[in-house]
């Protein structure tokens, strides 16, 4: 497990460290929960620290060759190409011109090409399970740090900033105004912070992999993160503006 994980941060100065990944989300999550201790956004930090961690042996596992199934798919390969050799000394054995007439040698092609073809598929199949089972392991994953920026997001939604610029008359609807103007800045702070760290640890599951469907999918949670954030700093701008 070590040498997979050493193996994940190799090139330092060039790729994400997952260990230092995780002790800086878990350094934001103890500064959150100084600064808002109890709230939402800090328990949901402390999720995200978890996630960071759990992470580090998902990625571990995509990346490490699985041998036995490698193993399994490489002798039912051989059995297959064995197959494949009988067959065709078999039909060699059977095609004659004085034996058989030429509709029964196109038929005997036919049913060759056929299975050649299944067999083909077949092989296939087994050459790409392993990608195809990672691939769908490291997809779920990310479909979870997709849904944490959700919800991410879902926190600083009724943070409006013009409950502090503007005295004004409030809807019943609208929310209370609970924090200053300083700790709102710092809140919306934390919570574009949390995005930014999200699409890094997305990224710890592209830089070793070389799927076209993973790697745009950690593009996608790039993009989200990336979309979410500048929503918050426009926020931010507004309230250090006045």
């Amino acid at each position: 497990m070590k040498q997979a994980t050493r193996a994940i941060a190799r090139q330092r100065g060039r790729n994400l460290d997952p260990q230092e990944l995780v002790r800086t989300v878990e350094t934001l999550r103890d500064r959150l929960s100084e600064r808002f201790p109890g709230s939402g956004l800090s328990r949901l930090a402390d999720d995200m620290a978890q996630i960071a961690r759990v992470t580090i042996s998902r990625v571990t596992w995509v990346v490490t060759p699985n041998m036995p199934l490698r193993i399994g798919a490489g002798l039912l390969i051989i059995l297959i190409v064995g197959m494949i050799g009988g067959l065709v000394v078999q039909v060699r054995g059977g095609i004659s011109f004085e034996n058989n007439g030429f509709g029964d040698l196109l038929d005997m092609l036919e049913s060759l090409m056929n299975d050649i073809f299944l067999i083909g598929a077949s092989i296939f199949f087994l050459v790409t399970i392993e990608s195809r089972i990672k691939r769908h392991r490291a997809l779920t994953f990310l479909r979870e740090l997709r849904a944490l920026a959700h919800i991410i997001d879902m926190h600083q939604l009724t943070k409006d900033p013009h409950l502090h610029l503007f005295e004004q008359e409030q809807a019943s609807s609208t929310p209370a105004r609970l924090m200053t103007r300083d700790d709102l800045t710092r809140y919306l702070d934390y919570c574009s912070d949390m995005l930014a760290l999200l699409g890094k640890i997305a990224a710890l599951y592209a830089q070793n992999s070389d799927d076209a469907v993973v790697l745009a999918a950690v593009d996608e949670v790039e993009a989200l993160t990336n979309g979410l954030s500048s929503r918050i700093w426009q926020k931010i701008t507004l309230l250090e503006r006045v």
